[in-house]
């Protein structure tokens, strides 16, 4: 798989990290580096625990990242989050939260696939 079948697989903007990070190399690297952030994991377990600040803080963080590395579905989807847990909505918020979650598997598992087919 190449860096922008990745991006078009999981809803990113090619153009936009090429700009951004200027070679493919590098954004394997971060991208990497996502895979190793515990901002998601984080986040679930501040919704299994009705931890709605924490869960802000956390969805923050990963929403920062998504931006950063232009992955746009899995960006909406986090921003949603964020924006409900602002107002401290953890119902809707978990609704929401399914939704993030096929998001962030889709963009896990073509990392994992990019990774995978580096030299």
């Amino acid at each position: 798989m190449t860096v922008e079948e990745f991006y078009n697989l999981t809803g990113g903007d090619y153009k936009e990290i090429m700009g951004r990070l200027k070679t493919e190399a590098r954004i394997v690297k971060f991208a990497g580096m996502f895979l190793r952030d515990g901002s998601y994991d984080m986040l679930a377990k501040c919704l299994e625990d009705g931890n709605a600040d924490e869960g802000f803080r956390a969805a923050h963080t990963m929403k920062g990242m998504c931006q950063n590395m232009a992955f746009t579905r899995l960006y909406t989807s986090v921003h949603e989050v964020t924006e409900t847990l602002r107002t401290k909505d953890l119902d809707k918020a978990k609704e929401i939260f399914v939704r993030l979650t096929e998001d962030y598997n889709a963009v896990i598992d073509g990392i994992n696939k990019l990774l995978a087919e580096q030299p």
